[in-house]
């Protein structure tokens, strides 16, 4: 449904996109990480029609986006990471006027705010004032616009950020039924959500492309050691009635750490309990409990825990030198980034 192809964007002597190519399927769900500066935001911009890329090409739908650009983007919902509102206006007016900018029919453009007031849940709201919205309302109306004209793909930067716990269950509910009917980007800094909604995942790092897959392939392919955390009955300082067969910490260190598959022992806080660092490609849990059995140990605990997401991400993406923010260029300003916005309330639906 959307391709990029080798998609570079340089600002002077800094690259902030560096040779990107990716493709994102119908009814796909597409979730783009990266560090601050890492070049996300610059890539959505140039696959929206809003920045011109250096170099690349990028296609929607077959459709080349800077050959023919009002075909393409009319294919496009996009959330921008900061919503530019008209905060004077009502919520309805603020769509129907969104609804003909989109070249919605009278009778066309009534049935779509209808209908994205309904999805965004801005119904109880249609006639307040967008400049007493709280910040959840307002990416509410903003995600309603997106979706006004019926998009094939909806592209996402950060739409919970800034949000409470309550605004951003809802926020994800919306983005989680919205992606069962199109294709949808979803740019943003939180891992959980990515896991909670993202088929697949691209990390990019330094305007590059680091990792691809889907996130339970991401945490497999994880070069990093995963770890059993073990604890022990029977050992000094645990169990002073079994003194006759107290065996002790270093005794237990070195045979953990001959067992085929273990690189490291970390003796733990409490007497008995040990941290063993395991190859990626071991799983040495049956051994450890052969092991107690041979020396008469009571296990009292064995649990592995794998790689997660976030460690992939951390390891990407850390030990990166100090970078010139990413620039931001605005080829088609929005009126609405020089009005000023109301001051927000506190609470999730304005009095």
């Amino acid at each position: 449904m959307i391709e990029a192809q080798n998609l570079s964007r340089r600002y002077g002597d800094f690259t902030a996109v560096d040779d990107v190519s990716f493709a994102v399927g119908e009814g796909e769900i597409l979730g783009l990480l990266g560090p601050n500066g890492a070049g996300k935001t610059t890539t959505i911009r140039m696959i929206t029609g809003f920045l011109p890329p250096t170099g690349g090409r990028v296609t929607i739908g077959g459709t080349d986006l800077f050959e023919a650009p009002v075909k393409a983007r009319r294919q496009i919902g996009y959330l921008p990471e900061n919503v530019a509102l008209y905060s004077e206006m009502r919520v309805g007016e603020y769509l129907a006027y969104r609804a003909g900018l989109e070249g919605l029919k009278r009778a066309e453009a009534k049935r779509a705010c209808e209908s994205a007031q309904e999805r965004c849940l801005l119904s109880d709201v249609r006639n307040q004032v967008i400049g007493t919205l709280s910040k959840g309302y307002r990416q509410r109306v903003g995600l309603a616009t997106a979706i006004l004209h019926d998009p094939e793909v909806l592209v996402l930067d950060e739409p919970t950020v800034g949000l409470d716990p309550k605004q951003i269950i809802a926020i994800r509910e919306l983005i989680r039924d919205l992606g069962r009917e199109r294709t949808l980007i979803l740019s943003t800094h939180i891992l959980s959500e990515v896991e909670l909604l993202c088929n697949r995942v691209l990390i990019i790092d330094k305007g590059r492309i680091v990792a691809e897959g889907t996130p339970e392939s991401l945490r497999q392919s994880s070069r990093g050691a995963s770890e059993i955390r073990v604890a022990f009955a029977g050992v000094a300082g645990v169990d002073a009635a079994a003194a006759e067969s107290v065996a002790s910490v270093a005794e237990m260190s070195a045979a953990l750490g001959a067992l085929a598959g273990i690189t490291a022992v970390t003796p733990g806080a409490e007497a008995g309990e040990f941290r063993l660092a395991a190859s990626a490609e071991a799983d040495p849990r049956a051994e450890i409990f052969r092991l107690a059995v041979a020396k008469g140990w009571t296990l009292v605990e064995l649990a592995q825990s794998k790689a997660s997401l976030e460690d992939v991400f951390v390891r990407l993406t850390t030990n990166r030198p100090v970078e010139a923010a990413e620039p931001i260029e605005d080829d088609h300003p929005d009126p609405a980034n020089d009005r000023d916005e109301a001051a927000e309330p506190s609470e999730e639906v304005p009095s």
